[in-house]
């Protein structure tokens, strides 16, 4: 059951799924339809979930749930991450690899793997001021304050000299 996503408590559950790339303009609309025929169906148990999601930069799909009351049950978990895999196979991007690095280039946010990121910190292509996306996060409190850090508030910090 989608609510406004100001309604769900702060220490509620948050996903945060980054693209491999930016998704079309031509796309977006069928995603958002997607998600919300999802979740409007998402159950725990044969309960309704409280959930909203956001879609951010046109490359993040947020998804919250209050499991403040109640837990989820591994197959809610389980049933998201398949719908998540469909959605990574209809559109053609990856949505689970968490590895990877999302960071802000400007107003633009890019994804590169580990590998690459690394080289870009060699190459000075990235600096101790750049932002970097933490989807780690776990709750939707961190969403504001722990989600777009700087780039030595994170793990990535360490390759920096």
């Amino acid at each position: 059951m989608i609510i406004p996503f100001e309604q769900i408590p702060e220490e509620s559950k948050i996903w945060v799924f980054p693209s491999s790339r930016k998704f079309y303009p031509q796309e977006i609309s069928t995603i958002e339809e997607r998600i919300m025929s999802f979740l409007n169906q998402w159950n725990n148990k044969d309960n309704a979930i409280k959930c909203s999601y956001k879609l951010v930069y046109n490359r993040f799909i947020i998804i919250t749930a209050d499991d403040t009351e109640n837990s989820l049950f591994l197959e809610a978990h389980d049933s998201l991450i398949a719908f998540i895999q469909e959605l990574e196979s209809t559109f053609e991007v990856v949505l689970l690899d968490r590895i990877n690095v999302c960071y802000k280039q400007g107003d633009f946010v890019q994804y590169k793997d580990l590998i690459a990121f690394k080289q870009l910190i060699k190459d000075q292509s990235v600096s101790k001021n750049t932002i970097v996306f933490n989807n780690m996060i776990n709750t939707k409190e961190e969403l504001e304050f722990d989600w777009e850090i700087n780039i030595m508030d994170s793990w990535l910090g360490r390759f920096i000299k």
